[in-house]
């Protein structure tokens, strides 16, 4: 169990705003979304210790970062841009109910996860191992894990989610993957998913009606164009591991993170500006205030790709030329692009903690599912949260249109009767949810220095998952007081 320090004290500077925005349908009138809380002190001006070392960005990745560096006694600021920290993994407080922004499953067996996050503390509530499938029929069809639901699992063996054979087949890739290791999976030769699914002679019918929703929704990526390497990591750590959310939402994961960093170390609504060098080579950092900092022993950008390049101003320092990120919508009653929609019910029409696939080749949803019976902590006592995914922006589609075209889909699911009384919480449309990671890539991370005491982390640095972010972070600070051990030996010689 890791040690939960005194949480910090996270200053914001006055006359700065949030650029981090969220769309809904509500009013123009609406007051404020209330975030749930990140850990905070009596603000302090400063750091108690001037900062040798700058990490621009409080998500999972610069959060990591500032964790390693902390542990490591090396004095650091941490400059988050929006008023929170947790970069894509925040959540908000809508009339009582839990709302990630966008919709955010954690697994449990993320190996660097594990090292790094105290389980217990985020309370986690885990869904069935498995998947009930709308399928063409016009029927619900579940897939389940038969080493956790043997049962069920036979039970569904002719079920129309695919052949017999198909249910074989997923077997053998669970165990394949379990016998082999992550640096051998994420460092074999690569396809596309869909590829590698009709090598091993999965049928259209188990794509179409499984992975492509099941995968897609992980991915973003409903044609299955990620690479085969991310896929069988997934699936590995699946097989392993839970499909869970913290009880108060996926915020508490950044949160338990900055609850271990020290007083006055994070400052919010800190947008830099640039980056420039000082004559005797340090990185300077200049935010749109006017604020500057030296970075004596060095720099982490832990921003997003775009934002990396716009502050190095070399994008081939970055790495390979970027693809188009993946977007989200998230809408409660939500990329590559996905839209998330909520929405508020007194009953669900299905009880168990299982997602909920589209299988049926129709319609514009990918998955959706009853978050309080994963988690009842998600909504107000006697009320359900529904969740609903789209992968796409729908860009030309609004949040009005697409809540009417979503609710009629679920009237079909579920019957009119039973939709009618569901209300309407919150539409999320996230532009930049995942960057895209189809082949070709390097999953086990690229060296982290870009430049003299500037390093680079993110899940594109590394894997669009938790545990990427999460390790992409660490890397770029263990770099950091590598060089910082180097450098002191030279002034000693």
């Amino acid at each position: 169990m890791n040690l939960i320090l005194s949480p910090p004290s996270i200053t914001p500077p006055p006359s700065r705003h949030s650029i981090c925005t969220v769309r809904s349908q509500s009013s123009p009138n609406q007051t404020p979304i209330p975030t749930v809380p990140s850990p905070s002190l009596p603000p302090s001006p400063s750091a108690p210790t001037p900062p040798s070392a700058i990490i621009i960005g409080g998500g999972l990745s610069g959060l990591s970062a500032a964790v390693h560096l902390h542990s490591s006694s090396v004095p650091f600021l941490l400059l988050e841009s929006s008023d929170d920290i947790g970069g894509r993994d925040r959540t908000d407080i809508v009339d009582g109910f839990v709302l990630d922004r966008g919709f955010q499953i954690f697994i449990t067996a993320y190996p660097h996860a594990r090292r790094l996050l105290d389980y217990q503390s985020l309370s986690l509530n885990n869904f069935y191992s498995g998947a009930l499938v709308y399928c063409p029929d016009r029927r619900f069809h579940l897939v389940s894990d038969p080493l956790r639901h043997l049962p069920d699992a036979l039970s569904g063996l002719f079920n129309p989610v695919g052949t017999l054979s198909d249910k074989l087949l997923v077997g053998l890739t669970r165990l394949r993957s379990l016998l082999t290791s992550d640096d051998d999976i994420l460092t074999a030769e690569e396809v596309p998913v869909l590829d590698l699914l009709r090598r091993s002679g999965f049928s259209e019918s188990m794509i179409d009606r499984f992975f492509r929703p099941f995968f897609g929704g992980i991915f973003f990526d409903t044609d299955l164009e990620t690479t085969s390497r991310l896929f069988n990591f997934i699936f590995k750590c699946l097989a392993s591991g839970d499909n869970a959310v913290p009880s108060e939402g996926i915020a508490a994961i950044p949160r338990q993170l900055a609850g271990r960093l020290p007083a006055g170390s994070v400052r919010l609504n800190s947008r830099v500006e640039s980056i420039e060098v000082d004559p005797f080579g340090s990185p300077v950092v200049r935010l749109e205030g006017g604020d500057a900092f030296e970075a004596e022993l060095g720099l982490i950008l832990a921003v997003e790709e775009f934002e990396a390049e716009r502050l190095l101003k070399i994008p081939s320092r970055v790495g390979k030329e970027r693809r188009p990120a993946r977007g989200t919508v998230c809408v409660y009653g939500g990329a590559n692009r996905d839209t998330r929609v909520y929405f508020a019910a007194d009953r669900a029409p299905v009880s168990d903690p299982v997602l909920i696939l589209n299988g049926s080749g129709r319609g514009i949803m990918n998955n959706m599912c009853f978050m309080t019976n994963v988690a009842p902590s998600y909504g107000p006592p006697g009320k359900v949260l529904v969740s609903v995914t789209v992968v796409g922006a729908r860009e030309g589609t609004s949040d009005e249109d697409l809540t009417t075209e979503i609710v009629g889909e679920l009237s079909g699911w579920f019957g009119k009767g039973e939709v009618r009384e569901w209300r309407h919480l919150r539409t999320y449309r996230i532009g930049f949810a995942q960057p895209d990671q189809s082949p070709p890539t390097d999953l086990m991370g690229r060296d982290p220095k870009v430049g003299s005491r500037v390093y680079v982390c993110g899940d594109y640095w590394s894997s669009a998952t938790f545990d990427g972010a999460l390790v992409s972070g660490t890397r770029a600070a263990k770099a950091l007081v590598e060089d910082r051990v180097l450098l002191k030996d030279l002034k000693s010689s």
